[in-house]
């Protein structure tokens, strides 16, 4: 029964990530934060790193927090919140930043209904440079009229 409960945990975890991002982009980092995640719409540097990348970062931080509270502390559901947040970390470093923005050079060769719905849906955000005005959506659930 715990098996299942901890399976149940990781992926209901996993589902809210995927609103998490959707919220914090569009609230936090076209909102508040705009000056950290203006450079991933607007490179103003030449360095391959962004300081948008510190979400990535402040994420990692919260999963591996869960993983010490499991491992210090005993707190056996947080092993499963930390893995679905790593594992959507993971989706959404290889969706976005390896297939879309192709930071490393792989995946390009992808070419299905799903893969040119996610890059339409993001160019489409992509187009507006500045903070406001720029559709948004999940990165790994993307709206069925992108899909053509």
């Amino acid at each position: 029964m715990q098996t299942l409960l901890w399976i149940l945990i990781f992926l209901v975890t996993f589902f809210i990530m995927e609103f998490n991002a959707w919220f914090t982009h569009k609230y936090i980092m076209h909102g508040f934060l705009w000056n950290v995640h203006r450079d991933h719409h607007h490179k103003d540097h030449d360095s391959w790193f962004e300081r948008n990348d510190l979400f990535f970062i402040f994420y990692a931080v919260v999963s591996m927090f869960c993983w010490y509270l499991w491992g210090e502390h005993n707190i056996w559901f947080c092993l499963p919140i930390g893995i679905g947040i790593m594992a959507y970390g993971a989706a959404y470093f290889i969706v976005h930043d390896i297939f879309i923005h192709q930071r490393f050079k792989f995946l390009r060769n992808i070419d299905n209904k799903y893969a040119r719905g996610v890059r339409r849906a993001h160019k489409i955000h992509h187009k507006h440079l500045g903070k406001d005005k720029g559709e948004n959506f999940g990165m790994l659930i993307v709206p069925f009229k992108y899909f053509k």
